[in-house]
């Protein structure tokens, strides 16, 4: 059996933890393991931010066990499932027991949990590279237990379930996406055998809440290239159900002066290029979804071949409806909807000769998410005409070098008009409405458009001149 102790060792996170975790175990006579993930990560050479433990024996008990020996007063048990997880400052830890589970077909919750030891459990992950395991009692730290040759296939870099995979995503189907998941992250193959069977059960995906379906689709959209994790889900059929308005981009057509002729893969390419400038899922999750309005809104052109005229606010009105299937925070739906909706406008400046007050007006709308703008319109700019290239940037820079004067978007960041509502309506003898809000407008569009300064004594000297048309 080989060991892999002094790999182990080199962790020098995780190596304490696991120290603790054997010797404990040896002392109340409980066989002890690190597995998944963990022992998976330590043959990539990366390192985990967690450790999965898993017990021959009563999990929680041994979880509560080991939080008193690292100082953690007290566990999150899931008592149906005999696991726990414990709040460890320096690396989360869950412990499970070793256990088989019963599957209703219309849930992935198991109906039925049993107790086993190590070989049984190993059989019901999700796929080779996972099922492996390594003993953590002194006597035997380090040995690797292997049994579906998780070793192999990593080496391979190919991804294939222990079992049948039939039966493997039939049982959890969300383990369906965490094979584009893994594609995605590490760059590997799926086997055609899993990939025929995630076809056949696309549909199965259906039984997954969107809680849990909306947190893979962020780990793919981490990865460093999530077009390979996207176009699995497209190809097996799983997109339809994840993501509908995005599986309608396929073989729409879009104006040949784009690089991909197909929305899907220009909307492809605009993320990984977002993923090469950001670490930000957030700006990755807009590249996604910055033209869903495209195929509502695709007529056809004699001049140009096709025109997608307001897709910008279709896709911004979407969203809405998106985020609440999607079950997405109300931060970051506002932040989708306001980057859909922009995305067009740096670029349509950069196309004419910038003014200052064009400028101006996109920097109030942008706000704080100005650079996220810019970057992601950098992105977006995949035209296969190196000159159109060229001349966009040119103009572009330009645009962009104006916003980033820091004094500039300081000033703009909060902008509105220095003379206030409650000054407007005791000149003008007003109550709160419509009539202030107008004024105060008017005010803002002077400043931005260069015909006052933003100051309050050329606003107030303004708003004195124009009154009478309001009051």
């Amino acid at each position: 059996m080989t060991n892999i102790k002094d790999i182990i060792v080199e962790d020098k996170k995780a190596f304490p933890i696991l120290k603790i975790a054997g010797e404990l175990g040896a002392n109340h006579k409980l066989k002890v393991f690190v597995v998944g993930g963990f022992v998976r990560d330590l043959f990539l050479n990366r390192k985990s931010i967690e450790i999965d433990l898993m017990v021959e024996g009563d999990g929680i008990k041994y979880s509560q066990l080991l939080a008193d020996e690292l100082g953690v007063k007290k566990i999150v048990p899931f008592k149906e499932f005999g696991t726990a997880k414990i709040p460890y400052p320096k690396m989360e830890i869950e412990v499970a027991s070793a256990r088989v589970e019963d599957y209703d077909l219309s849930s992935r919750k198991p109906k039925e949990v049993k107790y086993t030891d190590i070989f049984g459990d190993l059989k019901r992950r999700d796929f080779t590279i996972n099922a492996m395991a390594v003993d953590l009692l002194p006597k035997t730290f380090g040995n690797l237990y292997d049994p579906y040759n998780g070793i192999t296939d990593l080496k391979a870099k190919q991804l294939i379930t222990p079992l049948n995979p039939d039966e493997t995503f039939s049982e959890d189907p969300l383990r369906m996406m965490r094979a584009a998941v893994f594609a995605s992250r590490f760059n590997f193959e799926i086997d055609d055998i899993c990939l025929n069977s995630m076809q056949k059960q696309a549909s199965r995906i259906q039984i997954v809440s969107w809680e849990r379906i909306t947190a893979e689709l962020i780990k793919i959209l981490e990865t460093d290239k999530p077009s390979i994790g996207l176009i699995i889900l497209q190809n097996t059929g799983l997109m339809k159900y994840v993501f509908p308005e995005i599986d309608i981009m396929v073989g729409m057509e879009q104006p040949k002066e784009w690089h991909h002729k197909d929305i899907f893969f220009h909307t492809l390419q605009v993320v990984d290029n977002a993923a090469k400038l950001s670490k930000k899922v957030d700006l990755r999750f807009a590249a996604l979804v910055h033209d869903i309005g495209k195929p509502k809104t695709r007529r056809i052109s004699k001049s140009k071949g096709f025109t997608f005229h307001g897709h910008d606010d279709l896709g911004a009105r979407m969203l809405h409806k998106i985020a609440k299937r999607m079950k997405l925070s109300n931060d970051l739906r506002d932040y989708l909807v306001k980057m859909t909706m922009l995305h067009l406008r740096p670029i349509a400046l950069a196309k004419k000769e910038v003014t200052d007050s064009a400028v101006r007006r996109l920097m109030v709308a942008a706000g704080d998410e100005t650079d996220d703008l810019l970057t992601l319109c950098r992105a977006d700019i995949t035209s296969k005409n190196p000159e159109r290239v060229l001349r966009y940037m040119g103009n572009f820079e330009r645009v962009e070098k104006f916003m980033q004067d820091v004094v500039e978007r300081d000033k703009l960041k909060a902008f509105q008009s220095p003379v206030r509502g409650d000054e407007i309506m005791k000149v003008c003898g007003l109550t709160e409405g419509k009539k202030v809000g107008a004024i105060k407008s008017a005010i803002e569009d002077a400043i931005l458009d260069g015909k006052i300064e933003n100051s309050y004594e050329a606003a107030y000297e303004y708003f004195i001149k124009i009154k009478e048309e309001f009051c």
